[in-house]
């Protein structure tokens, strides 16, 4: 999910981030309630294009009762994307909004200078056994942007581009691909797709695109003669023209990247930022816990509870 729960002394930050590995194997993180499988940031890569944070959820079962339970948590510098293959979760932020997400819909949350949101498994979804899995995105904002107001932008699965053909069906979640735009506006040049593929589909990247990457989420391709299975992320060189064919069970993928931003990105626990004084600044507005004056405010329909900040 969104919250970043541990502070992860493995994630790169300052200038120990410049060189590229072409395979990330991603790591296995429990949140409790289930288990992600973190991509992105990697050792020695930490954004592909602006995604500074890539997590597999699920799949994930769920019994009567059960489920996601998210308190009310911050963020400075970034935007999330959820997007969902199966199941719904209930998000609701400092700006009001109070939104179920489910499969296949865009939304995007911009933190900017500052925001706070729950993700909760609610109401009606308790009465019966689910299950879920999906992949939740940070992307990094521009230094311009950074200080920005807060924002939240739901858009339905029938709203997104879908392209079809020749064993392939691709939906646009965000940015620019194959001369299609997607409706959600980013801070920075992006794009992001969930492309389903038949055995034997064949899949080009974009080229107009600087920074690109690959996500097996089930099945696997093969890129140049190598085979790539389920769980395993690519980062390719800027400029290089790269296919993908699916295996013999097909496959499904998500491409991703962008533009790169002005530099790193430095982390702290839900925080990121372009210097460590805006973490600073952020870490002492949510231990003050104004919520009425300060930087942060909770969700007003969720404002019982919140998750403090992490002691180290």
């Amino acid at each position: 999910m969104s919250w970043n729960p541990a502070l992860d002394p493995h994630c790169p930050t300052g200038d120990a981030v410049d060189a590229i590995e072409t395979i990330i194997v991603p790591r296995a993180r429990d949140l409790g309630a289930f288990e992600v499988r973190r991509a992105l940031p990697a050792p020695k890569r930490q954004m592909v294009g602006p995604f500074i944070f890539f997590d597999q959820m699920g799949p994930a079962e769920f019994l009567t009762g059960q489920g996601i339970d998210i308190r009310p948590h911050p963020h400075i510098g970034l935007a999330t994307v959820t997007y969902l293959y199966q199941g719904r979760f209930h998000h609701r932020d400092s700006l009001g909004t109070d939104q179920w997400i489910e499969p296949g819909a865009v939304n995007l949350m911009t933190a900017g200078h500052g925001i706070t949101h729950s993700e909760r498994v609610d109401g009606e979804m308790l009465k019966a056994p689910y299950s879920l899995s999906g992949i939740q995105t940070w992307m990094a904002l521009p230094k311009d942007h950074e200080d920005a107001p807060p924002a939240f932008v739901h858009a339905g699965r029938d709203t997104l581009p879908m392209l079809e053909g020749e064993g392939k069906r691709l939906r646009l979640i965000l940015g620019t691909a194959y001369g299609e735009r997607a409706p959600v506006s980013v801070a920075s040049e992006t794009f992001y797709i969930d492309a389903a593929l038949e055995p034997g589909a064949k899949l080009p990247l974009p080229e107009d695109h600087e920074d690109r990457g690959a996500y097996v989420v089930q099945g696997a391709v093969e890129i140049a003669g190598e085979r790539f299975e389920a769980g395993r992320m690519m980062v390719f060189r800027p400029g290089d023209r790269v296919s993908m064919i699916a295996g013999e069970e097909g496959a499904r993928v998500m491409l991703l990247g962008g533009a790169t931003l002005e530099g790193p990105r430095h982390i702290w626990w839900n925080f990121v930022a372009s210097s460590k004084e805006r973490i600073e600044e952020a870490k002492e507005a949510w231990r003050a816990g104004d919520w009425a004056h300060g930087r942060f405010r909770l969700p007003p329909t969720d404002d019982a509870d919140f998750i403090p900040l992490p002691e180290r």
